[in-house]
C-alpha cells in the first residue's frame, strides 16, 4: 500500500510515523515552502487519549524520549482580577500532560519523507481504484490512499466534502510566549487560570520540560534532533468580538489593554519574544454528511477543527491518526478500513467540536 498525506501538522505526521512503523510506504506533502516557514512552538495540553494515541504511532524506542520532554500541568483553574485576586472559578483543577508543539513536531518529522512547497490543487480518482494528487509546482503523485490532514483551509476537503466549510466564531486572540524566569514563578497561581480584565481576558500556561529537549534527545535517541528550548510561559489574550490589532504590534496591542494590571503581568508581555507573537482567529469545522466512500479521507482540523478553549484539537487529531493507523493495518480491505475509521471519527470529532464551543464562553471577557 502507498499512502499520500497532505499536510505536515501533528496529525498528519503522527499518522505517517504510525504507518512507517507498520511498513506502509508513506509520503507527506506540505504546502509551506519549508518546515520552519511558520513558528509552531506553543504549549499543548494532552489528555490521556491523545497521549496514548501519540505513543501508539511512535516507535517504542522513542517512548522514553517522549516521556522526558513533556511536562506536567496541575493546579487550580480560577478566575482572577488583574491584580491576581480570586473572583471566581472556571472548573475543578486537573492534572494533565503538556508538550511543546515545535518539539513534538521535530520528533514526528524524524525519518519521514516530507515534500515542502507542495500545494495541492486537486485530485483525480483513477479507474484502478487509486487516487492521483495534483500539485501547483510538482508532478502528480499516485497512491492507494490520499489523506487530507491539511488543516482548517483543507484543499482536500474542498473537493471531497465541499459543503463542509469553516465557521468563524468572531473570537480573536493574541498569543505569545515568554521565558519562564524566576520573576514569573510568582504567577504560578495564574497558570491555567483566567485573568478577567476590562473587555479582555488573559490566559497563562507554563511549559516546564521534565528534561530540556535537546539534552534529552542527545542522551536517549541520538538520531533525533530537537530544538534547544527551555521553560516558558504561553500567554493568550482573548479580545472583544471581531477585535483587531490595527497598526500595533501584538505586544503593544496586549499592553494597551492592560492599564493598571499587576506589574508581573505587564512584565510578562514586555519580555515576550516578539517574533513568536501573533493575532489568531478561532474558526471551527463541524463535520457534516459523510462523503462518498473511496480512497480519500480526512483527519484532524481538516474535518473537525475545534476551539482551543476545549483543549481537544490536537488530542482529537492524534486520536484520528492512531485510529486510522490501526484500521489500515488490521482490516482486510482499504474501503472497509476507511468505513470503520470514518464512522467513528465523524462521531467523536463532532462531539469534540461541540464541547469546545460550549467551553468557549467561560474564557471570553464577558464571563466572570
Amino acid at each position: 500500500m502507498r499512502v499520500s498525506v497532505i499536510g505536515a501538522g501533528l496529525g498528519g505526521l503522527c499518522l505517517a510515523q504510525g504507518l512507517r512503523g507498520a511498513g506502509i510506504e508513506t509520503a507527506v506533502f506540505e504546502r509551506d515552502p519549508a518546515i520552519t516557514a511558520r513558528f509552531q512552538g506553543y504549549r499543548l495540553v494532552l489528555n490521556q487519549v491523545g497521549f496514548d494515541a501519540l505513543r501508539g504511532c511512535l516507535p517504542e524506542r522513542w517512548h522514553p524520549l517522549l516521556d522526558a520532554v513533556v511536562g506536567d500541568a496541575y493546579g487550580e483553574r480560577l478566575i482572577l482580577d488583574p491584580q491576581l485576586n480570586k473572583i471566581g472559578e472556571l472548573e475543578p483543577g486537573r492534572n494533565a500532560i503538556v508538550v511543546d508543539r515545535d518539539v513534538l513536531r521535530h520528533l514526528l518529522l524524524t525519518g519521514l519523507t516530507v515534500h515542502t512547497g507542495s500545494a495541492l490543487t486537486g485530485y483525480d480518482l483513477l479507474a484502478d481504484g487509486r487516487v492521483e494528487a495534483r500539485f501547483a509546482d510538482r508532478d502528480p503523485v499516485t497512491a492507494d490512499l490520499l489523506v487530507g490532514a491539511d488543516g482548517v483551509n483543507s484543499a482536500v476537503r474542498s473537493v471531497l466534502s465541499p459543503k463542509t466549510i469553516p465557521t468563524d466564531t468572531g473570537v480573536r486572540f493574541v498569543i505569545g510566549r515568554t521565558p519562564l524566569t524566576e520573576q514569573f514563578t510568582s504567577l504560578s497561581r495564574a497558570f491555567g487560570s483566567k485573568i478577567a480584565g476590562d473587555g479582555v481576558s488573559l490566559l497563562l500556561g507554563a511549559m516546564r520540560f521534565r528534561t530540556p529537549p535537546k539534552q534529552a534527545a542527545e542522551a536517549l535517541a541520538p538520531e533525533v534532533t530537537l530544538p534547544d528550548i527551555h521553560d516558558y510561559v504561553r500567554w493568550a489574550m482573548i479580545l472583544p468580538p471581531n477585535g483587531s490589532l490595527g497598526p500595533e504590534t501584538p505586544q503593544e496591542a496586549v499592553l494597551s489593554r492592560m492599564p493598571g494590571w499587576h506589574p508581573d503581568l505587564r512584565a510578562l508581555i514586555e519580555q515576550s519574544d516578539p517574533d513568536n507573537s501573533t493575532l489568531l482567529s478561532i474558526r471551527v469545522v463541524e463535520p457534516g454528511q459523510r462523503w462518498t466512500p473511496g480512497p480519500v479521507t480526512l483527519l484532524g482540523d481538516a474535518i473537525h477543527a475545534t476551539s482551543p478553549t476545549g483543549g481537544n484539537g490536537a488530542n482529537t487529531a492524534l486520536r484520528d491518526a492512531d485510529l486510522l493507523r490501526r484500521t489500515l493495518t488490521q482490516t482486510p480491505t482499504l474501503l472497509d478500513a476507511l468505513d470503520t475509521y470514518e464512522r467513528h471519527m465523524l462521531t467523536y470529532g463532532a462531539e469534540a467540536v461541540r464541547l469546545s464551543l460550549s467551553a468557549l464562553p467561560a474564557y471570553t471577557s464577558q464571563s466572570k
